[in-house]
């Protein structure tokens, strides 16, 4: 079965409209050729999204606010693959807050605590997401009626 969305005119033609008007107040330069080395910069941000426990989601031309703390931040999209490195890391960090608790690391046991929890977090990403993925959704069958109804 196929499906056709369909517009009515007057959305389309206020959309090219409003591209128009965005595009005539834009300096010009903007849109010219890039050089090799912008281009190089651009592909250079999504080589460096990639890290060990899945990608970051972070916009091009923005730094990280998180100094690299990937498991603290929202915008690790986690690669379920990497489940297992994720478990390995939230056990360490409960053995090292642990010890910052028994040697009176105050600072230490808030951060790692910190951590704890993001990482405890991308595990139930993680988890939710390959739940999702094996959840399959009975659709239904139509009927003839049904079908012949909607022509």
């Amino acid at each position: 079965m196929r499906y056709k969305a369909i517009y009515p005119m007057e959305a389309i033609e206020a959309h090219r409209a409003f591209i128009a008007r965005r595009r005539s107040t834009r300096p010009s330069e903007e849109y010219r050729r890039p050089t090799d080395a912008e281009w190089d910069e651009f592909l250079g941000h999504f080589e460096l999204r990639k890290v060990s426990i899945g990608t970051c989601g972070r916009a091009y031309g923005t730094s990280c606010i998180h100094e690299h703390a990937c498991i603290r931040c929202p915008m690790l999209r986690p690669d379920p693959r990497e489940r297992r490195r994720l478990v390995e890391i939230r056990d360490n960090l409960v053995d090292r807050i642990a010890e910052a608790k028994r040697e009176g690391w105050l600072g230490d046991v808030k951060g790692h605590g910190t951590t704890l929890e993001g990482a405890k977090d991308k595990l139930a990403q993680i988890d939710a997401q390959t739940a999702r993925t094996r959840q399959s959704i009975y659709l239904g069958m139509p009927s003839f009626g049904e079908i012949a109804a909607r022509v």
